[in-house]
């Protein structure tokens, strides 16, 4: 069966059926030779036997069975013969067999690898040694990988690149083990493993094994060396996808910090935002090309780490939001039209709002509104709705002409004619319901102070009655109520000394002109 591996006619999914048939009967070799050695064999001469099989890849699978039971017996240093396996290894080149072989290399030496408190640790054996093996190995996979996309016609190279993404988890496992290794702590990861890892230049390497290193070594490590780590990202080749796995490395740091409060020290120690932030903007500035939903992607990222991490920082929040590269992406002559870009600035828009459920924070931002500015005319009023939304959901008081002034600037899209906007595109259903909701903003205002109170429905009432203008000149029957609101409101701009009452009951005598109205048109 050993001698079925050398076929290089098998796919990589039919060649792992072959292998794992093989590796059951393997483990069987290897219980044959233990109870061999209780019966007086030398597993010396039984390592030096199984070398004088015909073809080098059986032999080498049967020299790997040995050396697991060599390494058993301590006859000799664990370190000795793990460097002369993954040595020895090295007479296989052609990718996908190499690739196997090393991946049970790697299956039958994880548990006899030097560490701390490890039954294999003395004699010289150290962990530095065990590191050396798993990174050793590690290495030769990863070329053995690569190389496999150099190989056959060009026209095959899509096939190739499937197949090579079959086989990631074999390189992959490596790093697995390797964490799995005791004594392997912080200043070894940092200084041996973390820069081995990713000096890898392959596309498809570097995304993987950056999503792999992220996912099975500890937030601590991450959080300490976040620097090395967020250094090798403008480095990566164009085509990997970058914002996948800086968002994940951001959850799984953020997720981090939510578990244990005490943690959140350490990340204000390590500037793990400032951090963040600057390598954003060094990724994005690295590769001009890169579409806006990427980018913006990525600061919908860094939002809700900071919301999660420091919520208290709204000076950080803002900071997100008017990042220059942010805004250098979004900033130009024409709107943002492209619905995946518009739904991430959505959801940068909408993550403060929902985070403190209190509009007043997200008025205290002071980039919010400029970044408002970048939507297009329907994008804006979906904003505006969230907005409005949030508010009413939460019954939160505006209690400032201030606070009117800034929160009907941020939903302006509802109560203007925005550029842009046609009346043909108007649902009257949903128009209908977004005037209600503004309407009902008006039961938020209060102010304990009697003349602040005047003064913020005045501001108040002014905004809606510009809302009104809109209602009543999007139907073309009502063009002259719509004339008269306008009448109204700019009497009350042009003269600060017209009431709230005035436009109240303008407003009022308007509304009750419109309901008659539309009923004799219903009676009609």
């Amino acid at each position: 069966m050993l001698s079925e591996l050398r076929t290089s006619r098998l796919s990589p999914h039919k060649y792992y059926e072959l292998y794992m048939r093989a590796f059951d009967e393997l483990r069987k070799i290897e219980i044959f030779f233990k109870e061999e050695t209780k019966r007086g064999c030398s597993v010396i001469d039984l390592y030096e036997l199984v070398q004088h099989a015909g073809n080098i890849l059986p032999r080498l699978y049967l020299l790997c069975t040995v050396g697991s039971v060599y390494i058993k017996s301590k006859e000799a240093p664990a370190k000795d013969i793990l460097k002369d396996l993954v040595e020895m290894c090295r007479g296989i080149q052609h990718p996908l067999h190499g690739l196997f072989l090393r991946s049970y290399l790697s299956q039958v030496s994880k548990d006899k690898l030097p560490g701390i408190a490890s039954d294999y640790e003395g004699d010289g054996d150290s962990i530095n040694d065990a590191i050396e093996f798993v990174l050793q190995n590690f290495t030769e996979m990863n070329k053995l990988w690569v190389r496999m996309q150099h190989q056959g016609p060009f026209r095959e190279k899509e096939r190739r690149e499937k197949e090579r993404n079959e086989l990631r988890d074999l390189v992959g496992k490596n790093l697995h083990v390797l964490s799995q290794i005791d004594g392997v702590d912080l200043e070894m990861y940092k200084d041996i493993v973390l820069p081995r890892v990713v000096n890898c230049k392959d596309e498809l390497a570097q995304h993987y094994l950056m999503d792999c290193i992220i996912q099975v070594f500890p937030d601590e490590y991450h959080l300490q060396t976040l620097e090395t780590l967020l250094g090798a990202f403008p480095q990566l080749q164009p085509t990997v996808d970058i914002k996948t796995v800086l968002s994940q490395l951001m959850e799984r740091l953020s997720n981090y910090a939510a578990f244990s409060t005490e943690v959140l020290l350490e990340f204000v120690q390590v500037e793990a935002f400032a951090k963040f932030n600057s390598a954003i903007g060094k990724v994005i500035d690295s590769q001009p090309d890169m579409p806006v939903v990427g980018a913006i992607t990525l600061y919908v990222s860094l939002l809700t780490f900071t919301l999660r991490v420091h919520p208290e920082r709204l000076d950080f929040v803002d900071l997100v939001l008017i990042s220059g590269s942010c805004v250098k992406k979004l900033s130009g002559k024409q709107k943002i039209e492209d619905t995946k870009a518009t739904k991430q600035i959505i959801a940068l828009l909408s993550a403060p709002v929902e985070k403190y459920n209190d509009i007043d924070t997200a008025l205290k931002l002071s980039n919010y509104p400029r970044v408002m500015d970048h939507l297009d005319s329907a994008t804006n009023k979906v904003m505006a709705v969230v907005i409005v939304q949030s508010i009413l959901k939460n019954n939160t008081c505006i209690s400032t002409s201030e606070k009117v002034d800034a929160l009907f600037e941020l939903i302006k899209g509802l109560i203007r004619d925005m550029e842009g906007t046609k009346d043909e595109e108007l649902d009257e259903d949903d128009f209908m319901e977004e005037q209600s909701s503004v309407a009902r903003l008006v039961h938020l205002f209060h102010n304990d102070d009697p003349e602040e109170m005047l003064k913020t429905e005045k501001t108040g009432l002014l905004s809606l009655a510009e809302s009104f203008s809109l209602f009543l000149s999007t139907f073309e029957k009502l063009r002259l109520l719509s004339k008269a609101v306008d009448l109204i409101v700019l009497s009350a701009a042009t003269d600060p000394n017209t009431s709230s009452s005035f436009l109240y009951f303008s407003v009022l005598l308007l509304m009750a002109s419109l309901t008659f109205i539309f009923m004799s048109k219903k009676d009609a």
